[in-house]
């Protein structure tokens, strides 16, 4: 059990220790330049609250018309007009030469491949420039468009795609002179996808400018989406090209009020006093709001859902990548997401603060529905939601989380042990009932998904048995794997579901009932990390979203849809 707590520390925290720029690599002698933004993130929390999270940051990789010396490569990147997005979103950007006098097929390939391991990019976008353009056409995309989130082809030749060809495809922006035949072999290269994903666009330009050019693109295709694998392994654990297969293809919000029309509010709140020479301390939330729903909502009509992020994670990092913001649009509930963890700029909110936060905002938005309110969080922000549904059991209607349950052991740090909670559990049984979502991946190493050989003391099946105490339900804590070979005990609802991302990621689920009402919903996505997996994110949300709790009595109340 040590050993398997000091593994989670340690590959928690290279959870962000892994999307921060490393120190000075090697690089190949055709990297001529390497730009990166003027300020870089800080591990633990955000340098510039504005901004985006540092969660799947662009690096482009640069192919120009022909080699280039430093100074060369200086006059390209300010032809493009690159370094705004570099430092709004904590970007890097590689000039590339080709390895020899002019680009050609298997050195430059090879070479784009070791640059790329280097890298370790979840959002590589890909730029060619004429005779750079062609080999990105002619070679990545056909090569490797599905390790691509975006290319950019600037006057390059269209490549030729071999009959019966087949591909995950790669969004694209075709410009210049050869952009109308560029573009079609792009749309043939998408359409070999099945179903057709919506992230694939190909646009194209009649700008002339090279800046208005990347801008556009950026704007229409490249800032919209970022490419990562976390199949049979989670994705900050390091992987070489081609390793995993295909890359799953997910949506960048970039600018979440121009892409979805969700308005995202920037709260920083002094609490206490200030010391002498020091500001008082702040605390730190995002809200997000979709239209019209800060303007003239009717009171008590708008749901509310929490998200909180994972260990020293930026407080960005569930609205970017769980995909509850783009939920959020369509379905049209409240979003907040609180820097509950505390950073070195920003106060620990903890249980109490997430509460305290939360009557704020009924206070100042009397729109918001106070018997609607839901928590969702990854890794050590999803032990956070387990413990918050049963400690804070008066405010939530249903919570959940991705990735993380209750430890067996206490351990430093903000993660919640099964001892302590599952005593607060007896003590509500039978009075208290609260919904809870657990989604896992099965092929995660950091908190490990039950298995025949692993299944006692397991995190989960803590978080499940301490929920199953709270709502007066038979308490299963011994497992039995002849009843369900993936979960060990018996499940009704059990479906399948497949999914068409990455290598054809798959999910299991089941629900655990009290009478009629599914009080428990277990999510496996099979052969995946730890991490989100943002199409759990409707799932999460459909179940969630048929309890609310009664404001007087605070007694559950089960509506199904």
């Amino acid at each position: 059990m040590k050993k398997m707590l000091l593994a989670f520390l340690v590959a928690a925290a290279g959870l962000a220790a892994a999307a921060q720029p490393r120190g000075p690599q090697p690089q190949p002698e055709n990297v001529v330049l390497t730009r990166r933004a003027a300020t870089q993130q800080v591990y633990g929390g955000p340098t510039n609250p504005q901004g985006r999270s540092y969660n799947f940051t662009p690096t482009f990789f640069i192919y120009p018309d022909g080699r280039v010396d430093e100074a060369g490569a200086q006059a390209l990147l300010a032809s493009l007009g690159i370094q705004d997005v570099l430092d709004a979103n904590y970007g890097v950007a590689r000039v590339i030469n080709p390895v020899g006098a002019k680009y050609d097929a298997d050195a430059d390939f090879e070479a784009f491949v070791t640059l790329f391991n280097q890298a370790r990019s979840g959002n590589l976008k890909v730029i060619g420039i004429g005779a750079g353009a062609t080999f990105v056409n002619q070679v990545l995309a056909l090569k490797a468009a599905d390790h691509i989130a975006g290319i950019l082809s600037v006057d390059g030749k269209a490549a030729r795609l071999p009959k019966g060809f087949r591909s995950y495809g790669v969004p694209a922006f075709a410009a210049g002179k050869t952009a109308a035949a560029v573009a079609k072999e792009y749309q043939a290269l998408n359409a070999a996808c099945a179903p057709a994903e919506p992230l694939l666009k190909v646009e194209t330009s009649a700008a002339g400018d090279l800046a208005a050019v990347f801008a556009e693109a950026w704007d229409k295709v490249l800032g919209a989406n970022y490419r990562y694998n976390n199949f049979g392994h989670t994705h900050y654990e390091g992987q070489q090209f081609g390793q995993y297969g295909p890359y799953e293809l997910e949506p960048y919000l970039d600018d979440c009020e121009r892409q979805l029309g969700v308005t995202r509010i920037v709260v920083e709140q002094p609490v206490g006093a200030a010391r002498q020479g020091q500001e008082a301390p702040k605390q730190l939330w995002y809200e997000y709001w979709p239209a019209g729903l800060l303007e003239g909502a009717p009171a008590h009509s708008v749901p509310v859902v929490v998200l909180l992020h994972g260990n020293t994670n930026d407080p960005r990092t569930q609205a970017e990548t769980s995909g509850f913001i783009q939920l959020a649009a369509q379905e049209r509930f409240f979003v907040v997401e609180m820097e509950w963890q505390g950073s070195v700029s920003y106060q620990a909110m903890g249980h109490d603060g997430i509460e305290n936060v939360l009557y704020q905002l009924f206070a100042k938005y009397p729109q918001l529905d106070p018997s609607r309110v839901y928590a969702e969080g990854l890794s050590a922000g999803s032990m956070t939601a387990t413990a918050l549904g049963i400690k804070k059991s008066h405010v939530f209607a249903a919570v959940g989380g991705h990735s993380g349950g209750l430890l067996e052991r206490p351990v430093p740090g903000p993660f919640p042990s099964y001892g302590p909670i599952m005593s607060e559990a007896t003590q509500k049984r039978g009075a208290v009932e609260m919904p809870y979502c657990s989604v896992l991946g099965t092929a995660d190493n950091v908190v490990p998904f039950i298995r025949p050989d692993n299944w006692r003391n397991n995190g989960y099946l803590n978080a499940w048995n301490a929920y199953q105490q709270m709502n007066g339900m038979e308490v299963v804590r011994e497992l039995d794997f002849s009843k369900d070979p993936l979960f060990g005990m018996t499940l009704r609802d059990r479906e399948t579901i497949r999914t068409d991302k990455g290598a054809g990621i798959e999910i299991e689920t089941g629900q655990l009932y009290k009478g009629n009402v599914p009080l428990i919903k277990i999510v496996a996505v099979v052969n995946y990390g730890h991490w989100n997996f943002q199409p759990t994110a409707r799932i999460m949300w459909d179940y969630f979203k048929q309890f609310r709790r009664d404001p007087e009595t605070k007694k559950l109340i089960y509506d199904p849809q």
